[in-house]
């Protein structure tokens, strides 16, 4: 196995462990937007492309865990409304990462603005939250939110904040706000893969890795479950959004 595994830096392994912690801890636990973490950590060792395939396999492995978890308490008519939009985000996703594959530092320079655009949404949640009345968006609102979702999510597994804005104004109970981002965010993965195929993204060596960091989703997903049941949202987004807005002006400013 060693032998297969490409000749990462150093920091690769410190941020993939920390990045793959965060995944399966914010799906299973916080809502599966709060991954958004992991494309810009790792994009700071490694190419977009080869960060992108990288945590493709290890979210549905984590999708696998949390779906069961969750499999039975999510709002049906969000889901229903989200994924026919962001199908359509993923094949305009996958069009633009075809176009701009070549150019690593487009890519990287994208990363960064969304990581950047999410630490601002968060702001702006956090500020509006208690201020917004509850209302339940249409279904025009969902598809365009959904398409929005995918295309962010193709790019950058960043698909969180388009997802929140349509699911956060109904006001659901936590644990099926976060179900249903749960089952939203595991049929966009699963949708993400062939498009991920056809664009040649992965090799022997990203497999071999995803084989070696695969275990480590069960623990953040276990983890998640657990500080769900334990703690409030807070300081889990605090920690979370520090470190994406010193990881986007790192891609950004270098």
């Amino acid at each position: 196995m060693v032998d297969i595994l490409p000749d990462y830096p150093p920091m690769f392994w410190v941020a993939a462990v920390l990045a793959v912690l965060f995944l399966g801890i914010a799906k299973a636990g916080f809502g599966g937007g709060a991954g958004t973490i992991g494309t810009p950590l790792l994009a700071l060792t490694i190419p977009v492309g080869d960060a992108v395939a990288l945590l493709l396999p290890l979210l549905m492995l984590c999708d696998l865990f949390s779906v069961w978890h969750y499999r039975s308490t999510f709002h049906r008519r969000s889901v229903a409304l989200l994924l026919p939009g962001a199908a359509l985000g993923i094949a305009a996703g996958t069009v633009f990462f075809d176009y701009f594959l070549g150019n690593g530092q487009i890519l990287r320079t994208g990363v960064g603005v969304l990581a950047l655009v999410f630490v601002g949404f968060h702001i702006l949640r956090s500020l509006a939250g208690k201020t917004l009345e509850a209302r339940h968006p249409g279904a025009v609102e969902g598809v365009l939110m959904g398409i929005l979702s995918g295309f962010t999510s193709t790019l950058a597994h960043a698909g969180g904040a388009p997802v929140a804005v349509y699911v956060l104004p109904q006001r659901l109970p936590r644990r099926l706000f976060v179900g249903t981002t749960v089952i939203v965010f595991a049929a966009v993965n699963w949708m993400k893969m062939p498009p991920y195929i056809w664009l040649d993204l992965y090799h022997v060596g990203n497999l071999a890795t995803v084989v070696v960091l695969a275990p480590l989703t069960f623990v953040g997903v276990r983890l998640g479950i657990w500080l769900n049941r334990h703690f409030t949202d807070l300081w889990f987004s605090r920690v979370v959004y520090g470190i994406l807005l010193v990881t986007g002006l790192k891609l950004l400013f270098g």
